[in-house]
């Protein structure tokens, strides 16, 4: 049984992507406008996080949600992980959350973007007796993570301590990356509620591409690209929630519409078909076969090989080369993993090439991969 109470909406308002000014800041008015609107028409998940808009969305949300609107909401964020370096550092960051957000407590606090050496670090440090301590003095009501490694190390995680709930990336493009569907149904099988990320996969699902929509005109109820995508996730009873980051109050209006119709097992065999179609006909476009092994790896020069293939097939593949840019200029700075990995590190020994199973000409590729990204 999912230990997550019952009553919260299907869809979560994520705050990583609220409209912008020219200048970069946040947009107040326009986002507060979108975030109520939301709220007073059924979502009642908020989902925030620490960096987000260079730190200033977690006080965005803390004014917005004045008065009665905090009251009608779960309010969601997340321990930066990558910041603690001692037992002490979390209750800091709590705290300084607590007051950014202008709240006495967390409703559903996560441990943020688990990979495998911040997993380590933070269980090393008594991250599972800080989070017990935060439940008991009222500071935060749920514990939970989001998590960006492999398969493996997520049932270690689950594992490890009692979870209500927790974050993954899942798409219909997604079944097999990270967590994945069989991570998905394991943590639903230990008992935890499942908040899905990046449904739309960072809106490149949503990309006008010809061949795709051809795919779908096939279906016998017609829906936009986001509706489909959406539709997918809601479709499995595994899932408790889903995050949009929305940008603007037409996806706002659009996605609460959508939610009305986002029912467990409600899309039709027929319907379900289509979505392999779409699949196949995205896999076509891949330009590089890498096959994640990771047999190139370590690489001298600390170029992330397969990270920079995937997301240079996934610029290609969606025809979003700039979403893709935000992706590799993201995972591949350093920021989170303390070393950079871009393509055009690239020293070309030619050790990798010598280690692939696959026989692809890697310095090439990563020629064309720095091109692509302007690395």
């Amino acid at each position: 049984m999912n230990k997550v109470e019952s009553g919260l909406s299907i869809l979560g308002f994520g705050c990583m992507r609220l409209p912008v000014t020219k200048d970069g800041n946040i947009d107040e008015n326009q986002a507060t406008d979108m975030l109520r609107y939301a709220i007073d028409h059924g979502v009642n998940y908020v989902d925030t996080a620490y960096p987000y808009h260079n730190g200033e969305s977690e006080p965005f949300v803390g004014r917005a949600l004045q008065g009665e609107y905090r009251k009608r909401v779960n309010l969601a964020t997340k321990l930066p992980s990558w910041l603690i370096k001692s037992r002490a550092d979390m209750d800091c960051y709590l705290d300084e959350q607590l007051k950014r957000l202008q709240t006495d407590h967390i409703d559903f606090y996560l441990v943020h973007g688990l990979m495998k050496p911040f997993w380590e670090n933070l269980s090393t440090l008594g991250v599972t007796d800080f989070l017990d301590s935060a439940i008991a003095d009222g500071r935060i009501k749920y514990a939970g993570f989001s998590f960006h490694d492999e398969l493996a190390l997520f049932k270690e995680i689950v594992d490890a301590y009692d979870w209500t709930f927790c974050q993954i990336q899942y798409n219909f493009m997604d079944e097999q990356h990270q967590a994945g569907t069989e991570g998905l149904r394991y943590a639903a099988d230990h008992g935890l509620g499942i908040v899905i990320m990046e449904p739309l996969r960072g809106g490149m699902l949503t990309r006008d591409i010809p061949s795709i929509n051809n795919i779908w005109k096939k279906a016998p109820v017609r829906r936009s690209l986001p509706e489909w995508a959406l539709r997918w996730v809601w479709n499995h009873p595994e899932v408790t929630v889903v995050l949009s980051g929305m940008s603007s109050f037409e996806q706002v209006k659009q996605n609460v519409g959508y939610a009305k119709s986002g029912l467990p097992n409600s899309l039709s065999q027929e319907e379900l078909s289509l979505f392999k179609e779409v699949e196949v006909e995205y896999n076509k476009r891949i330009k590089i076969p890498c096959t994640g092994c990771r047999y190139c790896m370590p690489c001298p020069s600390n170029v992330s090989i397969p990270e920079c293939f995937e997301m240079y097939n996934q610029g290609c593949m969606f025809e979003a080369p700039d979403a893709a840019s935000l992706q590799y200029d993201f995972a591949l700075s350093g920021f989170l993993t303390g070393s950079p990995g871009f393509a055009s590190q690239c020293q070309e020994c030619g050790e990798c090439e010598e280690k692939c199973p696959q026989g692809i000409p890697i310095r090439e590729y990563l020629k064309k991969v720095a091109a692509y990204f302007g690395k």
